[in-house]
């Protein structure tokens, strides 16, 4: 279990930010002290004159007369200033600023990023979406190179992961109506229940559902191990279910496709698992 569930998220907003500052100020101390050390000003001056004399030494020149002798002070050396145009933020070391924003959640990134222009440039790293998603969701996407960007990879997986939830909501409410709202009307949609028993069309799809929804026997399960992998306009959902009955648990696979600003279902398959499964509870 997170340890970090435990807290609201106002607290891991203000540890995050806290913990920022504090790599702040050690990086400009440790930047500031090197600096002064390298451009001190050596203390030694030059012995021509007599060290027991207060007053300027007199030399003789080589073709006769004196001269007064003055020691040349050194030019005042000005430490050399951080880049034009940067920040203490910008210039600490981009794996400090991803680990400590990898400890907050979707919501606190977001309103983090609305506090400054320098955190939201922080908060709008595309590392720190990538770690955001591989604890929210998966790491078998590591190698995936979003053409938008980790953030809005995110945003489309998690939006595709809620309205896969809306899915099991309908099967626990069974309302065809609002099932029939949530598949893409046309021909080439496909359903495939745990019996085995393929429905193809849209209207075929609702009339199996319409015959799941009858059966007295209450639909009671639990969705684990959730898997997405999204495109520009198709989604699918890889899912296992364990439900109270003495079938055991099920293999489920959810399809949907983007249209008209918004995902429908177009394949549902469910089937059998066959063997002892490791169970392991995903957050999605």
């Amino acid at each position: 279990m997170d340890i970090f569930s435990n807290f609201s998220q106002p607290f891991l907003l203000a540890v995050t930010v806290t913990a920022l500052c504090f790599f702040i100020a050690l990086f400009s101390f440790f930047r500031t002290f090197s600096l002064s050390r390298r451009f001190t000003p050596s203390t030694k001056h030059c012995n021509c004159a007599s060290s027991d004399s207060d007053s300027d030494a007199v030399v003789p020149y080589l073709n006769g007369g004196f001269s007064q002798m003055t020691e040349i002070s050194p030019p005042p050396v000005v430490l050399a200033d951080r880049r034009t145009g940067s920040s203490m933020m910008e210039e600490l070391v981009p794996e400090i600023t991803t680990h400590a924003l990898s400890y907050l959640d979707y919501p606190s990134l977001c309103r983090l990023s609305m506090t400054n222009s320098l955190m939201r440039k922080a908060a709008n790293d595309d590392n720190a979406w990538k770690a955001l998603y591989h604890k929210d969701f998966t790491l078998e996407q590591d190698s995936v190179r979003p053409s938008n960007g980790w953030k809005a990879y995110y945003a489309a997986t998690r939006a595709i992961v809620i309205v896969n939830t809306e899915f099991f909501n309908i099967l626990r409410d069974k309302s065809i109506s609002a099932m029939s709202r949530f598949w893409l009307n046309a021909d080439y949609v496909k359903c495939v229940h745990a019996s085995g028993e393929l429905f193809s069309g849209y209207n075929g799809v609702m009339q199996s559902w319409q015959l799941v929804f009858n059966w007295d026997q209450g639909l009671n399960f639990q969705v684990r191990d959730v898997r997405a992998r999204v495109l520009t306009d198709m989604a699918w959902v890889t899912m296992k279910t364990y439900v109270d009955m003495d079938t055991g648990p099920f293999n489920v696979t959810n399809v949907f496709e983007f249209h008209n600003g918004r995902w429908y279902m177009v394949h549902h398959h469910s089937s059998v698992m066959n063997g002892d499964v490791e169970q392991q509870i995903v957050h999605g």
